[in-house]
């Protein structure tokens, strides 16, 4: 299986990031781990965790969720300290890669990361765009990089083997099972990039050993395709153990594997270079954020962009 670990670094903020926020705090720097794959040189991609940033409480750390109940001025705060790690990225890639020419980072025009208005769905845009209401968005643009958030979901990292085209996807169980994924390679299809030359990367999400879900999650996937029954594992209780088979029993509960069914629906569309996969945000509390674990909490941020 491919390798999922992840090299992670910490960075000072920025003046901009520390003047967004109303109180700035003593751990405001952005931990962010970048993902070990074969991606080529012109791209650049990466996942926060929940070290750093402003935010405070439930929240605390790097919360980029502006929809949780988190005091706006630390979230738009959190948000610059990515923006600032991506902009240094590219500036760097950028400089390096015209250092002949003498380019300094001011020259080159950066996109600050675009935040969707996640629903649980399947639509997938094309960046710059207005429409945010959207769970995957892709962009071919230099510098314009494709960000989701989560917090259990499981984000999915795309690009093709040339560099010419990235994209990020949200997929929670609702989406994944009614086509994020597909309608984000249908984006790739569009622009006549082959399949076969697509690389996947499966960012931090809530474990197999923890993903409980009831029947209706494991036959809305079977519905559709029967080797998903592969990626459910039937939950024995304490009290499946003990009681009387002909007392009342509670309903059927499943553990999910989400990184196995994500892997099956990219291998239906002959997409076999898939990476990562192995993290679970609801046991590592020390470096995620959970929703199943904590009920209100923050949102980490995964990001893709082209360098050059």
């Amino acid at each position: 299986m491919p390798s999922a670990k992840a090299s992670c670094e910490q960075r000072q903020p920025s003046e901009a990031a520390s003047a967004a926020a109303a109180k700035p705090l003593a751990h405001s720097n952005v931990s962010w781990c970048q993902p070990d794959w074969p991606a080529p040189a012109n791209i650049g991609a990466g996942f926060s965790t929940r070290h750093g940033g402003y935010s405070q409480g439930s929240f605390a750390g790097l919360n980029v969720g502006d929809h949780v109940g988190d005091d706006a001025s630390h979230v738009a705060a959190n948000r610059q300290l990515i923006a600032d790690w991506i902009a240094a990225d590219v500036a760097a890639h950028q400089v390096h890669a015209d250092s002949a020419l003498q380019c300094k980072s001011s020259d080159h025009h950066i996109a600050a990361p675009q935040y969707l208005q996640q629903v649980h769905g399947t639509v997938c845009v094309e960046l710059p765009a207005t429409l945010v209401r959207a769970d995957a968005a892709v962009s071919g643009a230099i510098a314009t990089p494709c960000v989701v958030m989560t917090a259990d979901c499981l984000p999915v990292l795309f690009c093709d083997q040339q560099g010419t085209m990235v994209a990020a996807a949200h997929a929670g169980w609702r989406g994944l099972c009614d086509g994020v994924l597909e309608q984000t390679v249908a984006q790739f299809d569009a622009k006549g990039i082959a399949r076969s030359s697509l690389l996947v990367w499966l960012g931090p999400a809530i474990g197999p050993a923890a993903f409980e879900v009831g029947a209706e999650v494991r036959q809305a996937f079977m519905a559709q395709d029967a080797s998903a029954a592969l990626a459910f594992r039937l939950r024995e209780t304490i009290a499946d153990k003990t009681s009387d088979k002909t007392s009342n029993q509670s309903p059927e509960k499943w553990l999910a594997d989400l990184y196995l069914l994500a892997r099956q629906r990219l291998n239906a569309m002959g997409i076999t270079a898939i990476y990562g996969g192995d993290l679970c945000t609801y046991t590592d509390a020390e470096r995620f954020f959970s929703y199943r674990r904590d009920g209100q909490t923050g949102r980490m941020v995964t990001a893709i962009w082209r360098r050059r």
